[in-house]
């Protein structure tokens, strides 16, 4: 019974959660450091996904645009099909939403289908163990029915939330590194080099900047040299990304390659345009600081301002007294 005094005692809760925030603050100062690591295991990945391009091109499969699917005979994938899942959750923009979230295959869809009917009932149980074996809290019963609902429902949207997290994640850094990938690829264009070796020498270039970008275009120069049509392609890059500047200069390529029009001179409006973009996100994002601060410097600031100013002068008025 030591465990269940140590996990119901709030102390005890406390102190796990400071040493989680801790863990998670350390973790994320050192993953800056396998940035390098990371790029290299995407770009194996994409490289695997041009081998599997080239070879659907080789048997002449006519479905531009579709997804590779993958192997996937695992647990999930047996639960998936046994209840039905794919059915009962069917999402249309899932798909889409797990490519935008950098999730390409059948077995990442597997394993989010999973997750989606797993997680509220593990998250249900939890909750009923806690409040109803361990500690109640002194609560009545319609509270903690109550509190087992709320984690039921939280465990429905869990899936839902880390995803649309990772894809507003992977868009960000994406967006933030895009002008200057277009002014490398006007470089390389001006410079002679045709737009699939531009994009394929961009793509190794902007690594160390965005390490999604640099998956984006590898995969976008992959998909302009294996699908039977290059619209599809730039199609494919605008869908993922699901921005509106990525979503100008894909139909600009498109109009470029179609009309036979000068691509330099687009892709220098473009560049100045996203650049604007991502100046004025900025811009939107200083003028909301001052509102944000708000409410952290009236809870943490002034009481300890507060404190620093008064405490001698208390200390003071003790001694006097004294």
């Amino acid at each position: 019974m030591d465990w269940m005094r140590f996990l119901t005692n709030p102390q005890n809760l406390l102190a796990i959660a400071v040493a989680v925030f801790t863990f998670a603050t350390v973790m994320t100062l050192l993953g800056t450091l396998t940035q390098g690591a990371s790029l290299e295991r995407r770009m194996k990945a994409v490289s695997v996904r041009r081998e599997e391009l080239k070879r659907r091109s080789r048997q002449a499969i006519a479905q531009s645009g579709s997804s590779l699917r993958q192997s996937d005979e695992g647990f999930k994938k047996r639960v998936v099909e046994r209840l039905q899942l794919s059915r009962y959750l069917e999402d249309p923009k899932v798909a889409d939403k797990m490519a935008m979230a950098g999730f390409r295959g059948q077995q990442p869809l597997t394993a989010f289908y999973f997750f989606r009917f797993a997680a509220p009932f593990v998250m249900m149980a939890f909750a009923a163990f806690y409040v109803f074996v361990l500690n109640d809290f002194g609560l009545p019963l319609m509270s903690r029915v109550a509190i087992v609902f709320g984690a039921f429902m939280a465990g429905f949207y869990a899936p839902n939330l880390y995803l649309e997290n990772r894809i507003q994640k992977r868009r960000q850094s994406i967006v933030q590194a895009f002008p200057d990938a277009l002014d490398l690829l006007l470089i390389c264009v001006e410079s002679g080099m045709s737009i699939d070796a531009a994009i394929q020498k961009v793509s190794q270039e902007i690594g160390g900047q965005s390490i999604e970008l640099a998956e984006e275009l590898s995969l976008l120069s992959a998909e302009l040299s294996y699908l039977p049509e290059r619209r599809s392609a730039y199609e494919g890059l605008a869908k993922r990304t699901n921005h509106p500047g990525v979503k100008s200069v894909a139909t600009a390529m498109i109009q470029a390659e179609q009309y036979g029009t000068p691509l330099g001179n687009a892709l220098r409006t473009m560049a100045k345009e996203n650049r604007d973009l991502r100046l004025s996100a900025a811009e939107k994002k200083a003028a909301a600081l001052p509102a944000k601060l708000t409410v952290p410097m009236i809870v943490f600031f002034l009481p300890v301002l507060f404190v620093v100013i008064l405490g001698p002068a208390i200390i003071k008025i003790q001694d006097i007294n004294n």
